[in-house]
């Protein structure tokens, strides 16, 4: 069975649905026979980091909202994430560009270690406060999904995996994505957002009994 996820890093809500996702895949009987493999979106492509900014006023300036209205929607996904295990620090995240942050996920599939490269993504930007357009950044992030530093250095100095971050966004688009984290199952059905744990269980059962029947 494969499973696609379209992300973007600097989406709390993707990392939630993450969480929950892995969590019903946990459950799943043939979890061993799931194949998962993340798809690169970006919610602000003209986003870029701009140092001392806070999250609360990029919120605000992008939603046409006050801060306070920002503070308040920014501290129910952080008792959100807190139910699911998830430590966000939102006083620290660092609002930036993921298009690069796309491209190490890309490096890392090619490598295997996918999956460990969105967790210390999403660890770096929400909890750690890190601003993750940072080559260096992207660097140490790597290393720790078990990425060589070099692999990382050649790849972020050049355009490689460029064409297929927006070959992502695009079929995303395709599909009439507009909102993540989206998933996928075997190309059939899609669920859109942060469901319940129980919804993504159901739902990898419904489809592994279908590929039965076949």
């Amino acid at each position: 069975m494969k499973i696609d996820i379209w992300s973007d890093i600097m989406c709390p809500f993707c990392y939630i649905g993450k969480r929950k996702f892995e969590m019903a895949l946990e459950q799943f009987a043939h979890k061993n026979e799931v194949q998962v493999e993340w798809h690169s979106y970006q919610l602000q492509p003209d986003l870029q980091h701009e140092p001392g900014k806070d999250t609360y006023t990029s919120l605000s300036e992008s939603k046409g909202i006050s801060k306070q209205r920002a503070k308040e929607m920014i501290g129910h996904v952080t008792e959100m994430a807190k139910a699911e295990g998830l430590v966000y620090n939102f006083d620290n995240v660092q609002p930036a560009n993921t298009f690069d942050a796309h491209r190490l996920t890309h490096l890392a599939a090619s490598h295997g270690v996918q999956n460990e490269a969105e967790e210390q993504l999403f660890i770096a930007h929400f909890t750690e406060g890190k601003n993750i357009q940072d080559h260096e950044t992207l660097v140490e992030i790597g290393v720790k999904a078990g990425l060589e530093a070099q692999d990382i250095r050649t790849m972020l100095a050049s355009d490689t995996y460029t064409y297929e971050v927006k070959l992502d966004i695009q079929d995303a688009g395709n599909m009439g994505v507009s909102g993540v984290p989206f998933f996928v199952i075997d190309r059939k059905y899609g669920i859109s957002g942060a469901q319940p744990t129980e919804l993504f269980l159901n739902a990898l059962q419904q489809a592994w009994q279908e590929q039965e029947v076949k």
